[in-house]
């Protein structure tokens, strides 16, 4: 996977259910350029949870907590500390100190997805993502449509990607914000903006994720 240096800024989010909008801060990071493979995920755990078979397809089926133990384990096997404490009753605890792989931020994520864009693709649709419209109903190998204007790839379409917050635990106790549309969603979903919810543990072959680090 290679990291791009990502400087950082301010994004504006916004939820569409509540109708609420709030301005956030971005600090410098790095981000994969394509979400992780079947190849990579199976290298790093053994194992191979994708319900489609490919080396360089996105790897789905994979729950929050996954993503998680994904990271802890490629940071521990680079010598870099890992960015989160497991904790009992599945429950984690982000260390922003440490320099190991990560999930993005919801705040990140909207804010690479973007790349200084404000409409609310970042290219035509039909260039830049597998969706209902392009995909013929199943994922495809990743970096397969062009990327945004930092060279990230697939940030719309293809999978969902797993962020690291809560998406509101007053409403919805434990669940975990997804973004970025997937294969089998219409071009509405596949929006910058656009937010969606599951539990922690919840898996189902539309969702997977990518990594992040600190800035170096």
């Amino acid at each position: 996977m290679k990291l791009v240096e990502i400087s950082g800024g301010r994004v504006l989010l916004s939820d569409r259910r509540t109708g609420r909008k709030w301005y956030v801060d971005v600090d410098d990071f790095r981000l994969a350029d394509v979400v992780v493979t079947q190849a990579v995920y199976a290298e790093v755990t053994g194992e191979r949870p994708s319900t489609s078979a490919g080396d360089e397809l996105p790897v789905e089926n994979v729950a929050w907590w996954d993503a998680v133990r994904f990271c802890n384990v490629l940071s521990e096997r680079e010598g870099l500390a890992p960015a989160y404490e497991l904790l009992a009753e599945e429950a984690a605890r982000w260390d922003p100190a440490a320099d190991g792989y990560r999930l993005p931020s919801e705040a990140e994520w909207e804010y690479a997805c973007r790349a200084g864009s404000t409409g609310p693709q970042y290219g035509h649709l039909d260039e830049i993502a597998w969706y209902r419209g392009t995909s013929d109903g199943r994922p495809h190998e990743v970096g397969g449509k062009a990327p945004n204007a930092w060279g990230l790839h697939d940030m719309l379409g293809n999978v969902w990607e797993w962020c690291w917050d809560f998406y509101d635990p007053e409403v919805y106790g434990e669940y975990r914000v997804l973004r970025g549309g997937g294969w089998f969603d219409q071009a509405w979903s596949c929006r910058a903006s656009v937010r969606r919810r599951s539990h922690p543990t919840f898996r189902i072959d539309d969702v997977g994720f990518r990594v992040a680090r600190r800035s170096a």
